[in-house]
């Protein structure tokens, strides 16, 4: 069975669904996001949170490899030259995590249009609301989103973590 993948390619307005001519929203011409499989895109979506949380936080590889990934819906931004430059993924449970922008592409948008990527995914799917483990330093992003704080600070891999969740 053929995969159809959805990209939202910031700037136009639109939100593509390759093959289908679906579309709603754009942003910002210089990138674009789109859902993407695991299965297919693992190598380049590792090494974009490799070198975010290994490398950037030196978060453990073990820990960064948790094994839910071939279980979850990934996004990934692309520079208007294809570049990878970001990820972020939803889990089964309504769960979304792993957000990572290389750090030239960090304050432009990207973050941003990968999590409403992610939310409207969730939606799709029926959840009605959505939730997540933020770094204390991206509190303030995500509450902009509708994020509210569930609960005191925590370490997450050595990272003051916060609880969050969202309605949709």
């Amino acid at each position: 069975m053929a995969t159809r993948t959805r990209e939202r390619e910031a700037g136009k307005g639109t939100d593509t669904i390759a093959g289908s001519g679906d579309s709603t929203m754009r942003t910002d011409p210089s990138f674009r996001v789109k859902l993407v499989d695991w299965r297919e895109d693992s190598a380049v979506l590792d090494a974009l949170r490799h070198e975010v949380f290994v490398v950037g936080q030196g978060v453990p590889e073990a820990l960064e490899r948790d094994g839910r990934d071939p279980e979850c819906m990934h996004v990934l931004a692309l520079s208007a030259t294809g570049e990878p430059i970001g990820t972020g993924r939803l889990l089964p449970d309504g769960r979304i995590g792993r957000m990572a922008v290389i750090e030239p592409w960090r304050g432009r948008g990207v973050g941003a249009a990968m999590l409403v990527a992610l939310m409207d995914e969730a939606r799709r799917r029926g959840f009605a609301q959505t939730h997540l483990h933020a770094q204390t330093h991206a509190r303030d992003f995500y509450a902009r989103h509708g994020y509210v704080v569930e609960g005191d600070e925590y370490l997450e891999a050595g990272i003051p973590h916060v609880a969050m969740r969202a309605k949709l």
